[in-house]
């Protein structure tokens, strides 16, 4: 008991102390609480007082800046009515001096049509004194104007042409001096380089046989052996009375080539039956395509044309088996590329190029028989589709006139072509052809006027034309032969050149009694 007094004393005086405690601190914090809202609201009012002085201070600044913006706009629009004011005075000042040269211009033109109806009034008299003198010259003449027009015409042709052929003939002599050695020296250097073979072409072949046994073997039972090489090669077998020999005909050298190393293998087989002709027939057939290939290989090489697309070489080995006239196209073409080049290495100009071009002139020819058109117009379209360079694809397309030459190596070939052509031996044509191409000649030259006669000799390299003396004078003599030579040149096709011979004679016949 004793001790619970004090517990409970010192309780009491705890839960007394906390209390008192309490109320102290509730004093003191709102001792603070009243400080804090005295301190807020002070400073609020300083808050509102300089906001008040910044608004002012802003309305001040923008006051000014306003002032200051409206004086420049009152400047720049004073310098703009000062701008305006002396553009008003320029167009002022050149309104006043258009209307000056106004009236300087509508005097100008009161003077001018003034000078005009007296140059009318001056030119009609004039006129009228024209007529008088020309009545009069007419008068004392005894000719018309149009008369006198005519003699004055006439006599200024005959002048002119006296002067044309003075001319003619002295330009022909100072080119020909010169340009005939240098043209002489460069062919016949040409020629001279170029040693190309030439062979003519037929259309038949001839197989030798060991044996006239051979030939009815080759015929078969019932022809049937005959029947299957011929339906196989598309050639016709001419089996006569021959010794040892069948003859193979047909236009086109390679079925001709096929069938003819078919036969001499059957011959040296000597088992002829027709699935052993078909055999050899397709074993011919390849050997003839190699043969081909290896021929345009070989042309190649011979005129040293290199790059050349692998079916272009092709191409130009299938010309072995065409011939022209009876020239062998492929050799020809050879012939044509070396020509080439020599000349234009006389010329100064690329003899590579040169050559090739005339390797492929003719390149059309090997497509005649499987396509439609011109062996110019399929020579054009394979150097086209193969890109060969313009001027090659233009020295195909002008080589034989066809278009005019544009490029010095179109005009290269056009000449190398003719000399391979022209040259002796190297085609032959058909009398009935040879006969047309005369009579043509001659009919060309009687077509002018004041030829009497005309006639082809030398078989066809000179036209001899008679002319009437009294129709053609010495003067027009020389631009007839020029004329009859261009006519010649424009409508006929030829190898080589034609002399043109004019022969102008006069006879005067009396008797002695």
């Amino acid at each position: 008991m004793d001790i619970l007094i004090p517990v409970l004393v010192g309780v009491g005086a705890a839960v007394l102390g906390l209390v008192v405690g309490m109320l102290i601190r509730k004093k003191l914090a709102e001792g603070k609480v009243g400080s804090a809202e005295a301190q807020a609201k002070k400073m609020l009012e300083d808050a509102i007082y300089a906001a008040e002085a910044k608004k002012k201070e802003s309305i001040l600044e923008a006051k000014e800046q306003i002032l200051k913006e409206r004086n420049e706009v009152e400047n720049e629009l004073k310098e703009r009515r000062k701008e305006v004011t002396r553009l008003e005075r320029r167009i002022a000042q050149k309104e006043e001096n258009l209307d000056s040269k106004t009236e300087a211009l509508e005097r100008k033109e009161e003077a001018l049509e003034r000078k005009q109806k007296e140059a009318e009034a001056a030119k009609a008299e004039v006129e009228e004194v024209k007529a008088r003198q020309l009545a009069m010259l007419e008068k004392l003449s005894g000719i018309t104007k149009e008369e006198a027009k005519n003699e004055l015409l006439s006599r200024v042709e005959g002048d002119i042409a006296h002067e044309t052929a003075l001319k003619i003939s002295e330009y022909e002599a100072r080119f020909r001096e010169e340009a005939d050695d240098k043209a002489r020296s460069i062919l016949s250097l040409a020629i001279q380089r170029c040693a190309a073979d030439h062979v003519s072409e037929i259309s038949i072949s001839v197989v030798n046989l060991p044996n006239e046994e051979m030939k009815g073997r080759i015929i078969g039972r019932e022809g049937r052996n005959i029947r299957t090489i011929e339906t196989m090669t598309g050639v016709d077998l001419i089996i006569d009375d021959t010794p040892v020999a069948i003859t193979i005909s047909g236009f086109d050298p390679v079925r001709r080539e096929i069938a003819k190393i078919a036969l001499e293998k059957l011959i040296a087989d000597g088992r002829i039956h027709p699935a052993r002709i078909e055999e050899m027939v397709e074993k011919a057939r390849k050997e003839v395509e190699a043969s081909i290939k290896q021929a345009g290989e070989k042309a190649v090489f011979e005129t040293g044309v290199h790059g050349l697309n692998p079916e272009l070489v092709k191409l130009l080995g299938r010309l072995k088996y065409r011939t022209s006239f009876g020239q062998n196209v492929l050799r020809h073409s050879i012939e044509v590329s070396i020509l080439s080049g020599v000349l234009a290495v006389e010329l100064g100009v690329d003899s590579t190029l040169a050559k090739r071009a005339g390797l492929l002139h003719d390149i059309g020819k090997a497509l005649t028989a499987e396509s439609e058109g011109t062996h110019i117009q399929l020579g054009v379209e394979t150097a086209r589709k193969f890109k060969e360079s313009r001027d090659v694809i233009h020295a195909i397309e002008a080589h034989h006139g066809d278009v005019d030459p544009q490029s010095t190596y179109a005009f290269i070939i056009q000449a190398a072509d003719a000399i391979s052509a022209a040259r002796p031996g190297a085609r032959r044509e058909d009398v009935e052809n040879y006969i047309k191409r005369l009579q043509k000649l001659e009919e060309i030259a009687c077509e002018f006027h004041g030829v009497e006669k005309s006639y082809a000799i030398q078989a066809g390299r000179e036209i001899r034309v008679m002319v009437k003396p009294e129709a053609v004078s010495d003067d027009r003599m020389k631009i007839l032969a020029r004329d009859i030579a261009n006519k010649i040149e424009s409508e006929l096709s030829y190898p080589g050149q034609i002399k043109v011979n004019l022969i102008r004679e006069s006879r005067f016949t009396d008797y002695a009694k």
